[in-house]
């Protein structure tokens, strides 16, 4: 008996169900009843919950089964089903493809939400204390600009640019913002823990006998 090759069968529509699963839904459209056609298909999804990968993790969604089996029977099969029939332009239409932003980033070392926090600052009538709002724009811009750079930011630069970002209306004395430390970060650096024993030139052996050489010299000599 000549084998049949894989060039020579219809290509396989849904490659995570397999080549049989392809067939037995062939077999079910060419049932002339109805009846006996839904009853088949129930039977066949039923089976596939038990005993294929896909049925276990779809085992949730007993609407995505259906789907795929009218996809399988390439849209032609008319059965009882206890879900319409998709359409196919809808379930092969192609998403609509997302516009890249372009806009320009001037300050990118703080990123582009540091801008739009400061237009809603000059927005929102409700703040009354616009100092506090620069420490808080201040805090959040040194914790940014430290995730991304080793380099220690000064509070002047950091001043200068919320004054920039703001048109000159967000702005504060820089004095002020030193002698406080109002602009520090939101989080401090994490410090590893001290070991003992590190640094300094004196170790000491802690729970340790001081080595003798002669300890374990089998001929070493012993004083009568």
């Amino acid at each position: 008996m000549i084998g049949e090759y894989n060039s020579q069968r219809s290509p396989i529509i849904l490659k995570e169900y397999g080549r049989n699963v392809q067939k037995l839904v062939d077999y079910i459209r060419s049932v002339p009843d109805k009846e006996k056609r839904t009853e088949m298909a129930t039977t066949l999804l039923e089976l596939i919950k038990q005993l294929a990968p896909v049925g276990k993790d779809n085992q949730e969604n007993p609407q995505r089964m259906w789907d795929d089996l009218f996809v399988i029977a390439d849209f032609d099969m008319d059965i009882n089903s206890p879900y319409p029939m998709p359409e196919r332009d809808i379930l092969f239409k192609k998403p609509k493809r997302m516009p890249y932003p372009q806009e320009n980033v001037r300050w990118k070392h703080y990123g582009k939400n540091i801008e739009r926090l400061v237009k809603e600052v000059l927005k929102d009538e409700t703040i009354k204390d616009k100092e506090e709002a620069v420490i808080y724009l201040g805090k959040l811009m040194k914790t940014f600009y430290s995730n991304w750079n080793k380099e220690i930011l000064d509070d002047s630069v950091i001043l200068k640019d919320i004054k920039a970002m703001s048109d000159g209306q967000l702005t504060m004395n820089i004095e002020k913002v030193r002698e406080d430390n109002l602009f520090e970060k939101l989080y401090r650096d994490k410090k590893k823990p001290f070991q003992h024993g590190q640094g300094g030139g004196g170790q000491r052996h802690q729970g340790k006998r001081p080595f003798n050489k002669n300890r374990h010299n089998p001929h070493r000599r012993r004083d009568s």
